[in-house]
């Protein structure tokens, strides 16, 4: 029998509530999934729940003598299942199981009680004598606290004298999968979709309890199953039935289930002649879908939709506007406590506009007129998840309506699953930057926690990275992304180093150097990919459609905002998008100071400067360098490093699992090669507008520029 394996008994409290057939198949399901956990120890499949045995035989003996029987004030799903994980976690790392006693003097205790922090998912664990107590206002609450007791000892802290309490600053953590009900995911580098629409209901997939564990042991509470460009099949009797299986599934670990939606669904599916938003009929025809839904199932979390934004139907269809649209959705669900997330990511046909301001220009507008169960929901930055973005001004312009920020796991912009990008850097940065809202201090992290303006409710979200593969992200460093997003919506004040240091000490459980090799090459690898790819706010310059690799010649495209000339403006003076007064003045929706920190092109970053600027090539910046020296420097020392994290990652050699070792030796030599693909091409295409030469001491590129451009080719035949 494989390591770590569960016996069937420890799980019979789980099913003591289902009916037979559910209780069976649950039963399987998550049996099998322990099996999968404990037969493949290292390949990727068991992300930050590696529960391996614990080396050190001190830490041992006092985890041992502090876990050594567990005590339930009272049991339902959930607490089954926080406690079936502590049986796991306990015999995996302490090769013995923590027992189940009826005596309340056990080492551990479970309770669901009144805490003085009111969220109901807060958790507190302390040592009251000599018992370790884990209380929750609710037992997804009391799950969270096992997880975070696993969590200290993964990463060897110590149980004595515990004290811990913890609540999310944000009420909403969600996954939003852009997968298809053909299998197919969009922007997805992982395999297939996880969900085999084709099996559900009858057959649950071990997987889909394993996503449900990793999920909750990072405090994700939300997850939307479907690609925001919606199938209206998706609603439907036929698929409903699978979604339900699928909520019954995530409910124990304290998991909704969210939808897209097809704005048009009247149409395409109730046979009426429009879906105009203000239409009693089509307004009827949302009620009684909501009202099937719910009956299915009664804690469904809402609707997510994408309307009137690159071709996706919407109210404007049918010249209403987006409050229109949103508050139509929203009274249709209200009655069952449903929310509307409604994505600000829409954009006008303007070829003279400026795409920078076109959410502001249609949400702020509205704000303070969507009704209390809508959400707004907001990429981090203005344009569409760039490598570097400066952030989204309606940040900092809806103080009456509730905004939710929208970060991307899958590296659509970030070389897919072929090179290394630690996102938490990119994430803290937005989450740090200064809206000054309500004055100095305003961040972006404190305007969708709510501190700002006192929503009521806060949401953050991830566009999932995960698929069929086997490790679950493709690059098996990508899982980090993943875990990320749930530290940080749990706690947006979080820094990117110590999400790096837990991810890299409970992932690898390796020695000391090792994890500090990896948490180095994590920190330092985004800046990298930003280096080789878009250097000083360069932005919007990948290959057109596909997103990938350097096209930063693209001129012609289904419209004129998809092209990179529209956004890079190179000429014979110099580079850039000038966003001030002398150009869009799109500047002018942020705050008056934040404006000014980004309005001066003599004193604004480096980093953002062609965000907001038509720079001279020649213009000296505060590096010593000019505009055009500094960034073919950029170019020249970001694959620099990408050779250097080729030979850093190269002495972990024997200090991490072979099969990911080989699996990330592999990767980054394709993404040596492909930056300098990005380097060059960039260049090259660059200094037809600029006329200047490769600076010393770096060495022009041995290939032509035609040859260069054919890659694109060769990479993605059209």
């Amino acid at each position: 029998m494989p390591e770590n394996i569960i016996f069937p008994a420890h799980f019979l409290p789980i099913f003591a509530s289902f009916n037979h057939l559910r209780k069976m198949r649950f039963f399987l399901s998550l049996l099998l999934s322990f099996i999968c956990f404990g037969t493949y120890a290292d390949d990727g499949y068991r992300l930050w729940l590696k529960y391996d045995p614990i080396k050190n035989p001190a830490l041992k003996a006092g985890y041992s003598k502090k876990l050594n029987s567990v005590f339930i004030q009272k049991t339902n799903e959930t607490i089954a299942v926080a406690v079936a994980e502590l049986k796991y976690a306990t015999r995996g790392m302490l090769g013995k199981e923590i027992l189940e006693t009826k005596a309340p003097t056990s080492s551990l205790k479970l309770e669901i009680t009144k805490l003085a922090d009111i969220s109901l998912e807060a958790f507190e664990i302390k040592t009251i004598k000599t018992q370790i107590v884990i209380s929750g206002n609710t037992s997804n609450g009391v799950l969270y606290g096992v997880f975070e007791l696993i969590r200290k000892m993964q990463l060897g802290e110590s149980l004595e004298n515990i004290n811990v309490a913890s609540s999310p600053k944000i009420h909403l953590r969600m996954l939003n999968h852009w997968d298809n009900n053909n299998g197919t995911i969009e922007r997805g580098y992982a395999g297939m979709s996880m969900w085999k629409w084709y099996e559900l209901p009858e057959r649950i997939d071990p997987r889909y309890i394993d996503y449900a564990r990793a999920n909750a042991s990072i405090g994700i509470n939300g997850t939307v199953l479907n690609n925001v460009n919606a199938s209206a099949r998706f609603i439907t009797g036929e698929y409903l039935g699978k979604v339900k299986a699928l909520a019954d599934v995530y409910r124990p670990y304290g998991i909704k289930v969210y939808l897209s939606v097809n704005f048009a669904s009247p149409k395409i599916l109730g046979k009426l002649k429009t879906a105009d938003p203000l239409d009693p009929e089509v307004q009827k025809w949302w009620k009684e879908k909501a009202d099937e839904i719910y009956k299915l199932i009664p804690d469904f979390g809402g609707f997510l939709v994408k309307a009137n934004s690159e071709g996706e139907p919407g109210p404007m269809d049918f010249g209403r506007t987006h409050k229109d649209g949103a508050n139509m959705l929203a009274e249709a669900i209200a009655p069952h406590g449903g929310l509307v997330i409604w994505r600000a990511f829409v954009y006008n046909f303007d070829p003279k506009g400026d795409r920078f301001a076109a959410a502001y220009n249609e949400f702020k507008k509205f704000d303070g007129e969507f009704l209390p169960n809508v959400i707004i929901q907001v990429k981090n930055g203005p344009i569409d998840f760039q490598v570097r973005e400066p952030i989204s001004p309606l940040f900092g312009a809806m103080e009456k309506t509730p905004v939710s920020i929208e970060f991307q796991l899958t590296q659509e912009y970030l070389g897919w699953a072929t090179h290394w990008v630690y996102e938490a850097p990119m994430f803290e940065e937005v989450l740090k930057t200064d809206t000054y809202a309500k004055g100095k201090g305003s961040t972006v992290a404190k305007v969708i926690d709510g501190e700002a303006f006192k929503y009521p409710i806060t949401s953050m979200v991830g566009v999932a990275n995960t698929g069929s593969d086997r490790n679950w992200t493709g690059h098996p460093m990508a899982q980090a992304n993943w875990y990320t997003l749930g530290r940080l919506a749990w706690n947006p004040e979080m820094n990117s180093a110590t999400i790096a240091d837990e991810w890299a000490k409970i992932t690898f459980r390796s020695d000391a150097k090792t994890t500090e090799t990896i948490k180095k090459l994590m920190l330092e690898s985004r800046e990298i990919y930003v280096n080789y790819t878009n250097p000083l706010g360069v932005h919007h310059v990948m290959g057109e459609s596909h997103h990938f690799g350097p096209e930063p010649w693209v001129e012609k495209a289904p419209r004129p905002d998809w092209t990179a000339l529209y956004y890079h403006r190179a000429d014979s003076v110099g580079i850039g998008f000038d966003r001030t007064e002398k150009g869009s003045n799109s500047l002018a929706q942020y705050h008056p100071e934040l404006r000014a920190k980004y309005a001066d092109i003599k004193t604004i970053e480096p980093e953002y400067l062609l965000w907001f600027h038509h720079a001279p090539w020649n213009m000296q910046l505060a590096t010593g360098r000019s505009v055009w020296n500094e960034m073919v420097s950029r170019y020249y020392e970001g694959v620099k490093s990408v050779e250097k994290m080729n030979i850093e990652w190269a002495t972990l050699k024997g200090k991490v699992d072979e099969e990911t070792f080989e699996n990330v030796s592999a990767r980054l030599k394709t993404q040596l090669k492909e930056a300098y693909w990005w380097r060059d091409a960039s260049v090259l295409y660059f200094q037809k507008f600029s006329k200047m030469p490769v600076p010393a001491p770096y060495p022009k590129p041995t290939r032509t520029f035609e040859e260069l451009k054919a890659l694109v080719d060769v990479y993605h035949v059209r």
